[in-house]
């Protein structure tokens, strides 16, 4: 199947802002998207609790900035995402809560220009299963290991997949019978379609060897739950 193009992933997000405006009812596709939330921005508080810069690409409507806010109230907060108009709404949530520097860049994590070794925090939300092929993956992990400080963490929450293609088949299978629990079998055939057109997932494992393998210090896993995880390096 022919994948989804940036453009194409970017008007879908441009067309969602008010679902991604709200982690209760926006999320409910993602299992354990509180569990995930609270996790990594706890994380990253203890890592890191003198931050003063925070990354989060693919912010969406703001939810991580603003969790993350809510642990570490001083931090500079820079916002990135392919869509203009979910900037825009994230940018005046943050706003309301910040007390310091808010900036949104929209664009391509992969292409746009960052500042390096500027960041205490990186979040990374649902973003990286849209990347593509190994060198791919290798690059932004790369680029991103490159705009941490020493010390430094990137937090992950992201759809994955399983090393072993009879878990990964299981995994799957379980949720999609999460989906259709949710909302029928046209919604569970909706969502598993969009995943296979748009998205591409890799396995923990695979991620976090990728890490060690560009150089972070220490990885942790925070939590998995079917093909769902959240996890992260230090650099």
């Amino acid at each position: 199947m022919k994948k989804s193009t940036v453009e194409e992933i970017r008007e879908r997000f441009d067309n969602d802002i008010e679902r991604f405006s709200n982690l209760g009812t926006g999320q409910l596709a993602t299992i354990d998207a509180k569990v995930s939330l609270e996790l990594i921005t706890e994380a990253s508080k203890r890592i890191t609790p003198k931050a003063e810069n925070l990354l989060d690409i693919g912010c969406g409507a703001g939810n991580y900035s603003l969790m993350m806010l809510s642990k570490l109230p001083n931090l500079n907060c820079t916002l990135v995402d392919l869509s203009q108009p979910m900037l825009e709404r994230a940018l005046e949530r943050v706003l309301q809560q910040a007390k310091r520097k808010v900036e949104i860049v929209q664009g391509d994590i992969r292409v746009i220009e960052l500042p390096e070794e500027h960041f205490d925090i990186i979040l990374v939300s649902a973003v990286l299963h849209h990347l593509r092929d190994d060198r791919d993956w290798e690059t932004t992990f790369t680029k991103l290991f490159k705009l941490l400080k020493l010390g430094g963490c990137l937090m992950i929450s992201d759809l994955i997949t399983q090393d072993t293609e009879v878990i990964n088949d299981y995994t799957w299978e379980k949720y999609g019978d999460y989906l259709e629990r949710l909302g029928g079998k046209e919604y569970r055939e909706k969502v598993l379609d969009y995943i296979a057109k748009e998205d591409s997932p890799r396995s923990m494992n695979y991620q976090l060897d990728l890490m060690k393998k560009v150089g972070f210090r220490k990885v942790e896993i925070l939590h998995k739950n079917m093909c769902f995880g959240a996890f992260g390096g230090i650099k």
